[in-house]
């Protein structure tokens, strides 16, 4: 079984928010991938990670160098986390508007 650190750009710092994240293994980064595994690092981690670990996770998996990934996956990478963390403010609101009983029209229009 490889470990948090056996794939390329992944060091000790990495590692330790990952599995301060509660990922432990790459099993459970391939299962959440690249986007959602820097959205968890990010609501778990005390500083907020840069974009260079969203590129360090990507090529992790790709087994590429983060620079590699950053050079060539930049914008589709910060689309698909901007694209993500849309989504999930929606569904906040959502389960917002549930929990409150009304429903989508009286939220919108009073």
């Amino acid at each position: 079984m490889k470990t948090l650190k056996d794939p390329q750009g992944l060091g000790p710092k990495s590692e330790s928010m990952l599995k301060d994240a509660g990922i432990n293994s790459i099993e459970a980064l391939l299962s959440l991938g690249a986007i959602r595994a820097f959205i968890q690092v990010s609501k778990t981690s005390k500083n907020k990670p840069s974009l260079n670990l969203l590129y360090a996770l990507a090529g992790a998996l790709e087994d590429k160098h983060w620079l590699t990934i950053a050079k060539q996956q930049k914008s589709q990478l910060i689309m698909q986390l901007d694209d993500f963390q849309e989504l999930e403010k929606l569904f906040e609101d959502d389960k917002t508007i549930e929990s409150t009983g009304k429903s989508v029209r009286e939220s919108t229009y009073g």
